[in-house]
């Protein structure tokens, strides 16, 4: 059976085994156009469109980008502040925005269709990525996007957590890959590019190309998967079901999934809902990365284990990737493979090992320039 590339091998089964989970006679995961890696000297803009930024963590995550080579351009309203509802004083003891949704819409708008900047890195997360969908011009983002084929390929999107909506709806509306990873006014402005470290590493990786490579803690459910990489944030996949954004179905893709500050059974009942809505239909394995402040991490493993088991594909957790100190970075949209390998001596009838084993998700990153 072609399954559009995807694939996905439980232990045990033979080699040539059709894709586990992928029915026949469904559409295979649509292509994404990868996009072009940065070289030195390459402009990028930082733009808020979620909440609100520490103005000196900000300037040091910019810093960390400067250090890399970046020319670094912040938006206009990247400072602003504003709480939740109408106009008016700005009350510190309410949840804030950065800046009115019109403006957060404008800031991202014009870096992307600026055809100087060649990445639009978003500040920070936590909320306000899904008011801003409706004010964004698609029809002028696509146009951007179509543009920027003839310097190399479409410029990069890159941020994380709240960040998911915009990686969903860059996805889907305008078929490009973008960049899941720690952002300035979070982990990056904490990094130093003088001093090792594994979250620099992988970013420096996925931006200007080479191999990125997420090792896994323990498998909970053997296999090897194939298939462009989905996913993001869990909160955020299951808030923009049934919306116009709503993320395409992970039929014949990898699924990545993390969140923080989620007790078990609200990531329980998510899940549930997205196996209810059969966003999880054909998808042909799961990596699940950081679950920062989400409760026992045996009780999360049970959850995986009862949920996304009977799907019948690769299962594997512990990736650093998420929330939490260690951020490396993905493309979603991007080719990935998923080994999460049986212990010795594991029963292949058995579809949950009782040792963990490491395992691996892995992202051919191409070189800088033209992909």
């Amino acid at each position: 059976m072609n399954s559009g590339g995807a694939r996905a091998v439980v232990a045990g089964g033979p080699p040539d085994a059709p894709a586990v989970g992928t029915p026949g006679g469904r559409e295979p995961a649509r292509e994404a156009r990868g996009y072009r890696r940065l070289a030195p000297g390459d402009r990028v803009a930082v733009v808020a469109p979620s909440g609100p930024a520490e103005p000196a963590r900000l300037e040091a995550g910019c810093a960390v980008l400067r250090d890399l080579g970046l020319d670094v351009v912040v938006g206009k309203h990247a400072l602003d502040r504003v709480n939740l509802g109408p106009a008016g004083p700005v009350r510190g003891d309410w949840h804030r925005l950065a800046g009115a949704d019109a403006d957060r819409a404008a800031d991202l708008q014009a870096a992307w269709c600026d055809p100087r900047v060649r990445a639009v890195v978003c500040a920070r997360g936590g909320y306000g990525a899904t008011r801003v969908l409706d004010h964004l011009d698609w029809d002028a983002l696509r146009a951007a996007t179509e543009a920027s084929l003839a310097s190399g390929g479409p410029k990069i999107l890159h941020g994380s957590s709240d960040v998911t909506a915009l990686h969903c709806a860059f996805g889907t509306r305008l078929r490009v890959t973008t960049s899941f990873g720690p952002m300035p006014a979070g982990v990056i402005a904490d990094l130093d590019p003088a001093a090792p470290d594994d979250s620099l590493e992988s970013l420096r990786a996925a931006l200007f190309g080479g191999a990125v490579t997420l090792p896994g803690t323990h498998t909970l459910r053997p296999g090897r998967a194939e298939g462009p990489l989905t996913g993001g944030t869990l909160s955020l996949l299951t808030a923009l079901l049934g919306t116009p954004y709503a993320p395409p179905p992970a039929a014949g893709r990898v699924v990545f999934l993390e969140d923080v500050t989620e007790a078990p059974y609200r990531v329980d009942r998510m899940l549930v809902q997205l196996l209810q809505s059969g966003w999880f239909d054909g998808a042909a394995g799961v990596a699940l990365g950081t679950w920062k402040d989400c409760g026992d991490p045996a009780e999360l493993d049970a959850v995986f284990t009862a949920r996304l088991g009977p799907l019948g594909v690769p299962v594997l957790a512990g990736l650093p990737a998420g929330h939490g100190p260690r951020q490396h970075t993905l493309e979603l949209g991007a080719p990935a493979v998923l080994h999460a390998p049986a212990p010795p001596g594991h029963d292949p009838a058995d579809p949950h090992p009782a040792v963990p084993e490491t395992g691996a998700l892995t992202l051919e990153a191409p070189p800088g320039g033209a992909r």
